[in-house]
C-alpha cells in the first residue's frame, strides 16, 4: 500500500465523522419539525463509531506502512473507547432526564450507539498487532508465534464484546416488557434489537482477528463466525419484517388519525374502518393515547 491510498483510507472515516457531526448538529438546530429531537443527536452519534472505525483502520494501515510506533498502540483504542464512554454517558442523561418521548426513545438509541462504538473500538484493540496475520498464514502449524496475544488477552478482548451485547439484550428486553407503561419503550426497545445485533455480530470480527493473530485460527472457524453475522442480520431483518407487518393495522390507523385532524367527519371515519361505535375509532387512531402521553410527561418524564 503506498502512502498515499493509506491516506485516503484513513480520511475516509474521519470525513464520515465531521458529516455526521455536522448534519447531525444542522437537524437539531436547524430542523422545524419533531423528529428533529430524535433524528439530530441520532445522527450526531453516528460520528462516533466513524471515529471508532478511524482507530480501527489507522492501527492496521500504520503496521502495514510501517509506521506504527507506541503513540499509536495505545492512543488508538484509548481514543476509540474514549468515543464511546462518552456516546453511551450522554445517550443515558438524555434518556434519563427526557421530557417527552422523542428524547426518551433518542436517548435510548444513541446508547446503543455507544454500545457499537465499544465494540468497534475493541476491533481496534485486537488489530494492534495485526502485523503477525500475514506470517501466520504462510505457516502449516498452530504454534503461538512470540509477542503474540497470550490466550488471557484473547479472551479478554472476547469477553468485552460478550458482555456489551449481552447487555444490549438484556436492555432490549427489559424495555419491551415495559412496552405497556408508554409506546416510546416500544419503539426504543424494538431499535435496539437492531443495534443489539450489530454488537453480537461484531464479536465474531473481534475473535477472528485475536485469533489469526496468535495462529490458532482453525478452518471451522472460517465458517462458523461468518454463520454468526448472517444470523444476526437475519434476526434483524425478520424482525423488522414482523414489527412492519404485526403492527400493521397503526399504519392505517396513523392515515386516519391525519384524516382526523384535517376535520374528516367521526362518522365517515367509523364507516371507513366498520367500528360499531366512536369510541372504538378513537382507540384504533390513538386519539385518547395522545391524553395519555401529555399525563405522561407532565408526570413520569
Amino acid at each position: 500500500m503506498n502512502y498515499g491510498i493509506s491516506i485516503l483510507f484513513r480520511a475516509i472515516p474521519l470525513v464520515m465523522a465531521l458529516f455526521c457531526f455536522g448534519y447531525g448538529a444542522f437537524i437539531y438546530g436547524y430542523g422545524d419539525a419533531g423528529g428533529r429531537v430524535v433524528a439530530g443527536p441520532v445522527v450526531f452519534s453516528l460520528g462516533m463509531i466513524c471515529i471508532a472505525l478511524f482507530c480501527t483502520a489507522a492501527t492496521i494501515i500504520r503496521q502495514i506502512i510501517h509506521t506504527y510506533n507506541r503513540a499509536a498502540k495505545y492512543g488508538l483504542p484509548i481514543l476509540g473507547y474514549l468515543a464511546a464512554i462518552a456516546t453511551i454517558i450522554t445517550g443515558i442523561c438524555i434518556f434519563s432526564g427526557a421530557d417527552s418521548p422523542s428524547a426518551f426513545v433518542a436517548g435510548h438509541v444513541i446508547t446503543g450507539v455507544g454500545f457499537i462504538t465499544g465494540c468497534v473500538a475493541t476491533a481496534a484493540t485486537s488489530s494492534t498487532r495485526f502485523s503477525f496475520i500475514p506470517g501466520n498464514s504462510k505457516s502449516t502449524g498452530h504454534e503461538v508465534p512470540k509477542g503474540a496475544f497470550s490466550l488471557g488477552e484473547e479472551r479478554t478482548m472476547e469477553a468485552v464484546v460478550i458482555t456489551i451485547s449481552l447487555v444490549a439484550w438484556i436492555w432490549v428486553f427489559v424495555l419491551l416488557a415495559n412496552s405497556h407503561v408508554h409506546p416510546a419503550y416500544f419503539v426504543a426497545g424494538h431499535v435496539m434489537v437492531g443495534l443489539a445485533c450489530i454488537c453480537t455480530s461484531l464479536i465474531a470480527l473481534v475473535a477472528t482477528i485475536a485469533r489469526q493473530i496468535r495462529n490458532v485460527y482453525s478452518e471451522k472457524e472460517r465458517s462458523q463466525w461468518p454463520k454468526l453475522v448472517l444470523l444476526m442480520g437475519s434476526i434483524s431483518f425478520i424482525w423488522g419484517l414482523f414489527v412492519i407487518f404485526a403492527d400493521s393495522g397503526n399504519t392505517n390507523g396513523t392515515t386516519g388519525y391525519y384524516a382526523w385532524k384535517n376535520g374528516t367527519p367521526p362518522a365517515l371515519l367509523m364507516s371507513i374502518y366498520n367500528h360499531s361505535s366512536y369510541e372504538i375509532t378513537k382507540r384504533y387512531l390513538g386519539i385518547e393515547q395522545l391524553d395519555k402521553d401529555e399525563v405522561y410527561e407532565k408526570n413520569v418524564l
